[in-house]
């Protein structure tokens, strides 16, 4: 039997228009188009059948976009970047309509919400009542308390490009060590992505090898980050799937990681 290599879920990437209208904090300008049928072309030609939209913080909460593509697709899931005022009818009417989570893209804040305020307290509460997860991006002070106030909700937590900490020499820091924790406890998930996010592609080999060693593949996640934003011009989805091929070399480990998807997303 052949092997097959592609992944069967893309947990993460993103889709967008250029004239969505930006956030006033938005960090990054796309340069060209997105659109969610160039994406679909590219899992139909690498054999993905299953993918993940990560909600753009740029955009803010104009997730309009990504609802269309998601209720059109059914092979398609979402997270939504959500005031945590929120309404509850309209967070089960996304439920329903295929988001599967709550975006705190906090990578380039001077300063994060509060997690234990009270109004954070209630959001965090209907996330875990909805089954929804929180999907996480930080720097690596912010790891500590805000994996804390998540797990004391109960909800559970993925955290995006295995912490996204750029250097090995965080590999014994707090943020990163926090995270392993995390994972060992039981609710808390890893995206093994973004290896050309590091500074320099091997710095995120020793992460992605401790991950292996800590989750196996039943706490990991894999996303290409496409279209890779910010890296439009420098990366594409062929060297994304190389790069996964790299730092997860065992199909078997592969196909574990796609079961893990498969449930986590998909069931």
């Amino acid at each position: 039997m052949s092997e097959i290599r592609a992944p069967l879920v893309d947990a993460h990437f993103h889709t967008w228009r250029i004239g969505h209208p930006l956030t006033g904090s938005a960090w990054h300008a796309p340069p060209t188009d997105a659109p969610i049928d160039r994406f679909l072309s590219l899992m139909d030609k690498h054999n993905v059948i299953f993918g993940v939209v990560a909600a753009a913080s740029i955009f803010g909460e104009y997730n309009d976009y990504v609802r269309s593509a998601i209720r059109a697709h059914k092979r398609l899931r979402a997270t939504a970047v959500l005031s945590p005022n929120t309404d509850i009818r309209q967070m089960e009417q996304m439920k329903a309509e295929g988001f599967v989570g709550v975006r705190l893209m906090w990578a380039f804040n001077d300063t994060n919400p509060d997690l234990d305020s009270a109004e954070y307290r209630l959001f965090l509460r209907r996330i875990a009542d909805l089954d929804w997860h929180i999907h996480l991006v930080a720097k690596p002070d912010s790891f500590v308390p805000a994996i804390r106030a998540v797990e004391k909700a109960g909800v559970r937590l993925v955290i995006d490009h295995m912490g996204d900490l750029k250097t090995r020499d965080q590999l014994e820091g707090p943020a990163f060590r926090e995270i392993l924790a995390a994972v060992d406890r039981g609710n808390t998930w890893v995206k093994v992505s973004c290896r050309f996010r590091f500074e320099g592609p091997s710095e995120a080999d020793p992460f992605a090898e401790k991950l292996l060693e800590v989750a196996g593949g039943d706490r990991l996640l894999w996303g290409s980050d496409w279209p890779f934003a910010a890296f439009e011009h420098q990366m594409t989805y062929e060297q994304a799937l190389a790069d996964y091929y790299h730092i997860v070399p065992d199909p078997e480990m592969r196909r574990r990681i796609d079961e893990t998807a498969l449930r986590f997303y998909f069931t």
